[in-house]
């Protein structure tokens, strides 16, 4: 990939999953101290379902770029899109089935994950954004 701008988004990206990854080890850290192994492991449960179809959706994303491979980027994308809320639906159904994790633990475990990589995504982005402007 030679594109500038493609290898600006997926220095994002990969920011973004750092810190998904970061909060995934504070969650569950703070889940284990706070209600044991088995909260631990649900509360892990929940944030590899957020960061395993992130991880994917990011592979296909990135896979081509450029104005000249325009319908191989959009139909990656499509796939991307389409296989994160597959493998997402398919890695609750084994949390829940399973794992026996608990409910509440894996939601809140993969609310905050999800959340933490928006976060980041709008940090970095803005901060890129300025950057970039700042260069002109």
């Amino acid at each position: 990939m030679t594109n500038k701008l493609a290898k600006r988004g997926l220095d994002l990206a990969k920011k973004g999953l750092l810190i998904q990854a970061v909060t995934a080890l504070f969650v569950t850290a703070f889940a284990g101290a706070a209600g044991g192994s088995h909260s631990a492991m649900s509360a892990a449960a929940g944030a590899l379902i957020s960061i395993l179809p992130n991880s994917v959706f990011m592979a296909f994303a990135f896979r081509y770029a450029g104005a000249s491979k325009n319908d191989l980027v959009a139909r990656s994308f499509s796939q991307g899109s389409k296989l994160k809320l597959a493998l997402t639906i398919i890695l609750f159904v084994i949390a829940f089935k399973g794992l026996n994790a608990t409910p509440l633990e894996i939601f809140m475990a993969f609310v905050i994950t999800t959340a933490s990589q928006g976060l980041a995504m709008f940090h970095y982005g803005t901060k890129e954004l300025r950057k970039h402007e700042a260069v002109r």
